[in-house]
């Protein structure tokens, strides 16, 4: 069993940042893969960020690309997803999930059902 706990959410104002934080206990963190998700009322979950269990790949859902960075610090079990330049539409819960297969060029790791642990989410509020 993978324990995840994301800290980090609150509200911002347009053009904000915050630092999201998912740390993790339970198994060697640096055997997995990590992703960042969000889930916004009415929509369903979808994909944000991966970064894969050396931090030498990652890979971003275009509406994010240039805006957020995810970073991960494998002797503190922790992942990060760093948001900047925030818009109202950014507004969601943020997810933070692991799991054992690689982030490769064939496999983005961009579904949730590729995931085996989730934390509990943090809510991320942007207002205009």
């Amino acid at each position: 069993q993978v324990q995840l706990v994301e800290s980090g959410g609150g509200l911002v104002q347009a053009g904000g940042s915050l630092r999201l934080s998912c740390a993790t206990s339970g198994r060697t963190f640096s055997n997995y893969a990590m992703g960042w998700f969000r889930q916004a009322p009415g929509k369903e979950r979808e994909f944000v960020a991966a970064i894969g269990w050396s931090a030498g790949s990652t890979y971003y859902a275009i509406s994010v690309k240039g805006r957020f960075t995810i970073s991960r610090d494998n002797p503190k079990n922790t992942v990060y997803l760093q948001m900047n330049s925030l818009k109202p539409e950014d507004t969601a819960v943020y997810y933070c999930a692991a799991t054992l297969r690689t982030l490769s060029y064939s496999s983005r790791l961009t579904n949730t059902r590729q995931y085996d642990y989730w934390g509990q989410g943090t809510q991320v509020t942007v207002s205009s």
